[in-house]
């Protein structure tokens, strides 16, 4: 019996960029990501201006976007000190979020300063240039986690200058 619905399909899942990131940084670096601004242009052979109808009402946004620039070999799937940091302890790949990650996704929450017909001027979007956006949300903070959250001090460490 198939473990999952998409294995049961041939496991393999297909996702299409609904567009990509238009100016902003060009060179993946970690830090400093506050400052840039960024436009998320729209795909217009899929899209029309009505798909952002009322998302002009949210100060933030959620977007999932694909590592395009991580090369398959550099991909990893065990434990690694974050950032090669051997101060920082050896953590697995999904107790990271590192971009060499098995499936190269990455979730980003930025703020969303305007939108112009299928262009999506954002602040804080930590993706560069050229990026292939899968899929975005409004951030609705009832989507946010409930209760106290609790994190490692080397990740705070880590987070320290990243916007």
């Amino acid at each position: 019996m198939p473990d999952s619905a998409a294995e049961g399909q041939g496991g393999l899942v297909e996702c299409r960029p609904v567009g990509r990131v238009v100016g902003g940084r060009s060179l993946v670096e970690d830090d400093d990501w506050g400052r840039e601004s960024a436009v998320i242009r729209l795909d217009g052979a899929q899209f029309g201006p009505e798909v952002l109808f009322g998302l002009e009402d949210f100060s933030h946004l959620e977007v999932v976007f694909h590592f395009d620039r991580v090369a398959p070999e550099k991909i990893q799937t065990g434990a690694r000190h974050p950032r090669g940091n051997t101060e920082w302890p050896l953590v697995g790949i999904f107790a990271q979020r590192g971009k060499n990650r098995p499936n190269r996704l990455g979730v980003s929450r930025c703020r969303l300063v305007k939108v112009e017909g299928l262009d999506i001027h954002v602040t804080g979007l930590d993706a560069v240039a050229g990026t292939p956006v899968l899929d975005l949300k409004p951030y609705m903070a009832e989507f946010g986690p409930i209760g106290e959250t609790v994190q490692p001090r080397w990740s705070v460490e880590l987070m320290r200058d990243y916007y």
